[in-house]
């Protein structure tokens, strides 16, 4: 048996945070009934066309879901909502702010009426607050939670290259929605949470906090290199790529001399023998790494860091992660089907002993409509499409 079998969630959902949140549950087991608009469906559906026809977002966070097609300004589809409500477990929508309100789904009104109900909402910033209703998209939390402030160079402040807001946000409803099972399994008694991307994103934030907050300087932009610990980030092999490499304490220091840069007098110089002189001479450190560096191809510096133990990457694209040899090793991928046919799409990153993912098929706007109306008892609502 499935983890959450069982357990039906309603969802009104778009864009990334709530879909991503509720495709986690559907892997688990969970029933999960995505309510979109019909014809056009979630606008998520039409970022792009670039997997056969199909978005790239939608087909990412959208898999195992039955959609249900319902134009909720219509009386009748919201007295369905409700009926389905009634013998759901979860609610959770992420709506423009007060949406959700308007529409009689509010969490005051739900939890009244069905006090066994979990009902989550994700927002940008909060239910409360000057900044409640202030439009809220990615990149716009990342600016705000000072994110774009210390990621970049020097010169060019830079969002991180996915939805990291979004996909904060996500993950602590689907962390925050599995707690409130749990505690509703103790006291038989629903409860409302609410994720606001700003504190979702805040909470990564935790380092820079601590070091703003209580040192005298914030962390500045240093690339792909670290703000506060060095050698920590890219650096250029003779055959012209990038070799990425940490060095975390002063063993692995010592090892990096004598078996990477082969000048194990280093290790006690003055200028490097602690993490903070190695911060404050980078500019002197880095001429003899690069000098060493230069007269070896990119393989030739891996097998080194990895003969001395130290940590390391090459900078794979898009296309080699899709080929890595550990996902390969593995056996990460599978294939879901959807409306342009068989895709492939990763395993979720938990693996249990015993319990293999739902990896079920995308649905198309409206697929499950007749059927989910026939079940709940609406056989004779035609609902348009």
């Amino acid at each position: 048996m499935l983890p959450l079998q069982g357990i039906t969630v309603v969802s009104l959902e778009q864009a990334v945070a709530a879909p991503f949140a509720t495709r986690q549950l559907a892997d688990l087991g969970a029933r999960v009934i995505k309510i979109e608009r019909p014809n056009t469906g979630d606008f998520a559906r039409n970022y792009d066309t670039t997997v056969h026809g199909m978005s790239s977002h939608f087909v990412w966070l959208n898999r195992s879901k039955e959609s249900l097609a319902l134009d909720l300004k219509n009386e009748e589809s919201k007295t369905i909502v409700d009926k389905i409500l009634s013998e759901a477990d979860v609610f959770i929508q992420n709506l423009a702010p007060g949406a959700v309100d308007r529409l009689g789904f509010s969490p005051s009104v739900l939890k009244e009426k069905y006090p066994e109900l979990i009902t989550c909402g994700i927002s940008g910033y909060g239910s409360c607050g000057p900044y409640r209703d202030k439009k809220a998209y990615d990149l716009l939390i990342q600016c705000e939670a000072g994110m774009v402030s210390i990621t970049g160079t020097d010169d060019t402040p830079s969002k991180a290259g996915i939805s990291i807001a979004d996909i904060a946000a996500g993950m602590y409803a689907y962390s925050g929605i599995l707690t409130a099972l749990l505690a509703r399994y103790k006291t038989g008694k629903g409860t409302v949470l609410e994720v606001s991307m700003l504190e979702a994103l805040g909470e990564w934030m935790g380092y820079p906090l601590y070091y703003s907050g209580y040192g005298s300087d914030e962390p500045k932009r240093t690339g792909a290199s670290h703000a506060t610990i060095y050698p920590y980030g890219p650096f250029a092999a003779g055959d012209g790529k990038l070799v990425f490499m940490g060095i975390q304490n002063e063993r692995e220091w010592t090892q990096f001399c004598e078996l990477v840069l082969k000048q194990p007098e280093l290790a006690a110089d003055s200028r490097f023998n602690s993490n903070y002189n190695r911060v404050s001479n980078s500019d002197l450190l880095k001429p003899l790494i690069d000098a060493e560096f230069e007269q070896l191809s990119a393989d030739q510096i891996i097998y080194r860091l990895q003969e001395a133990k130290i940590a390391n990457a090459r900078l794979n694209t898009i296309q080699e992660f899709i080929n890595h040899p550990q996902l390969t090793a593995r056996n990460r991928w599978r294939e879901i089907d959807s409306p342009v046919g068989t895709l492939k799409a990763l395993i979720p990153p938990v693996t249990f002993e015993d319990i293999d993912p739902v990896m079920n098929p995308i649905p198309t706007v409206g697929e499950h409509t007749a059927a989910i109306l026939k079940e709940f008892g609406f056989e004779s609502v035609t609902v348009d499409q």
